[in-house]
C-alpha cells in the first residue's frame, strides 16, 4: 500500500479526502495532522475511517521525517512553504499535493487539472491542486478559448462550505438565509489563476449562496467571429468525449444535481443572434471535483494508478 499523510485535514475537504482514501484500493492513511485534535481517534470524527489511527500534531520537520510516500497539504493559503522546504531537504522523493494557492503560479510545480494536464502530472512529485472556482471556469472555457475576444466574464455562486469552518459571514447560515453574498469582486486569486493557466484574461465575480455545497459558474464571452450553436456544442462534445468526470448536457445544469458527485456538468450553451456572444454554465461540487476528488486524481496519476481509482462516477438521472 502507498502511505499518504494529511496535514490540516480538519475541515470539510479533509472529511471528503479521508473518506476517499479510506476506501482506496492502493492508498492507506499513515497520519492525519491536526493541532486541535492531537491524540484523538480519527474514527471518532470521521466515520468513513475504520481503524485506530489517532490525530497527531506534526510540524514541518515531523512531516518530512514521517517516511510516507505522499503528503496532502490542506493548509490555509500562505502556510505550505515551510512544509515544502523541509520535504525538499529531507525527503525530496515524497510526493506533495498542495490544496492551497501557494504554488499554483510556480512553473516548477505540476498544475493539477488532469483534464488539461494529465500527461505532465503522471509521476509528478510536486502538484498544486487548482481552486474550486478556477476548475469550473477552466472547464467551461477551455474548449472555446481560441474563439474568445477580450476577457471572459465569469459569475460564480458557491455553497457556503467553500468558506471553510472558521466562522464568518460567508458561512453563517443565518446571514445567508434568503440572501446572495458577493465578495472579492476584483482580483480574486482564482481570477489570476485562471488567467495564467488559460493564457487568456477572465473577470470573475464570486458569490456565496445559502446551500451547503456546489458551484454554479455562468460564463459570458464575446467571440472573435460569428459561430453557430451546433458548432459551439460540437466543440464541447469533442473536447470532453473521453473524460470520465465530465458530462456535457443540453440544458443549463443544476447545482443540486451535482452535489456529492465527482464530476463536472457543462451545458446551457446559448448564442446571441449575431453569433458573437456565447454563454455556458458549469457546475461541480466544490468539496469534490473542486478539491478532494481532484486531489485523488492527482495522487493516482503521481503513483501510476488508474486516474479514477477510488472514485465511483455516477450522474443524476
Amino acid at each position: 500500500m502507498i502511505r499518504v499523510g494529511l496535514v490540516g485535514a480538519r475541515g470539510h475537504v479533509g472529511t471528503e479526502l479521508i473518506r476517499l482514501l479510506a476506501a482506496h484500493p492502493a492508498f492507506e492513511i499513515a497520519f492525519v495532522s491536526s493541532r486541535e485534535r492531537d491524540g484523538q481517534r480519527l474514527a471518532d470524527h470521521e466515520p468513513a475511517y475504520r481503524g485506530e489511527l489517532r490525530y497527531s500534531a506534526l510540524d514541518a520537520a515531523g512531516v518530512a521525517a514521517s517516511g510516507v510516500e505522499a503528503v496532502v497539504l490542506g493548509l490555509p493559503n500562505g502556510l505550505a512553504a515551510p512544509y515544502v522546504a523541509a520535504i525538499d531537504t529531507v525527503a525530496p522523493g515524497m510526493a506533495i499535493i498542495d490544496l492551497s494557492a501557494d504554488f499554483r503560479f510556480d512553473a516548477a510545480w505540476g498544475y493539477g487539472l488532469p483534464e488539461r494536464n494529465r500527461v505532465a502530472l503522471a509521476g509528478a512529485r510536486r502538484i498544486s491542486n487548482p481552486g474550486c472556482y478556477a476548475t469550473a471556469m477552466q472547464m467551461a472555457l477551455a474548449p472555446v478559448i481560441d474563439l474568445v475576444d477580450g476577457p471572459a466574464q465569469c459569475f460564480g455562486v458557491s455553497g457556503y462550505s467553500g468558506a471553510g469552518t472558521t466562522p464568518s459571514d460567508k458561512n453563517d447560515p443565518g446571514k445567508l438565509h434568503d440572501n446572495l453574498m458577493p465578495y472579492a469582486l476584483v482580483n480574486h486569486v482564482h481570477e489570476r489563476e485562471v488567467t495564467r493557466h488559460l493564457g487568456h484574461p477572465v473577470e470573475f465575480m464570486p458569490h456565496v449562496a445559502p446551500h451547503f455545497r456546489g458551484i454554479t459558474m455562468t460564463v459570458n464571452a464575446h467571440l472573435r467571429e460569428p459561430t453557430t450553436l451546433d458548432a459551439l456544442r460540437a466543440r464541447y462534445a469533442a473536447a470532453y468525449a473521453d473524460e470520465p468526470l465530465v458530462r456535457v448536457v443540453d440544458g443549463a445544469p443544476w447545482v443540486s444535481r451535482i452535489a456529492n458527485r465527482h464530476g463536472v456538468e457543462i451545458g446551457g450553451a446559448a448564442l446571441s443572434d449575431d453569433g458573437r456572444r456565447m454563454v455556458v454554465v458549469a457546475t461541480l461540487d466544490n468539496l469534490l471535483k473542486g478539491a478532494a476528488t481532484q486531489a485523488l486524481q492527482n495522487l493516482n496519476l503521481a503513483f501510476g494508478q488508474p486516474e479514477t481509482a477510488g472514485l465511483t462516477v455516477e450522474w443524476a438521472a
